[in-house]
């Protein structure tokens, strides 16, 4: 058990270092051990919380890694390695054991483009009316 601990706590740091680059664009929510969420500096959802963006969190048995980019514009999946596609639970979780360089570098790519979105006023729209 305490093996997988470890390589949770690898997982989790790499990939909230994916994630850290966009913390002065949008907003952090949480940060703190086993998980780490940004928002929207200027997107509000319909209760006036500011928009999920993404987020990393240590669960029981994986460490999880949301976002919403993909679950609002699933064209951006289209190329995705079957790999990685493996990885996916629902519509825009990806889930690891263990530390991937190969997929976490594909999924980097793949956060930029879905933070790229968050620029776009019809995807936030997109977003807001699901």
């Amino acid at each position: 058990m305490a093996t997988a601990k470890y390589a949770f706590a690898d997982t989790f740091a790499e990939l909230r270092g994916i994630l850290k680059p966009y913390s002065g664009e949008l907003l952090v929510t949480v940060d703190k051990p086993g998980e780490f969420t940004l928002a929207s500096r200027t997107a509000t959802d319909r209760i006036g919380r500011p928009l999920f963006a993404a987020s990393v969190r240590v669960g029981k048995s994986y460490v999880s890694y949301h976002l919403m980019g993909v679950y609002a514009a699933p064209e951006l999946l289209k190329g995705i390695s079957p790999d990685l596609r493996k990885r996916m639970q629902g519509k825009s979780c990806f889930n690891f054991k263990t530390p991937d360089e190969k997929l976490f570098k594909e999924l980097g790519k793949l956060t930029k483009a879905g933070f790229e979105k968050f620029h776009d006023a019809e995807f936030l729209q997109k977003i807001l009316s699901r």
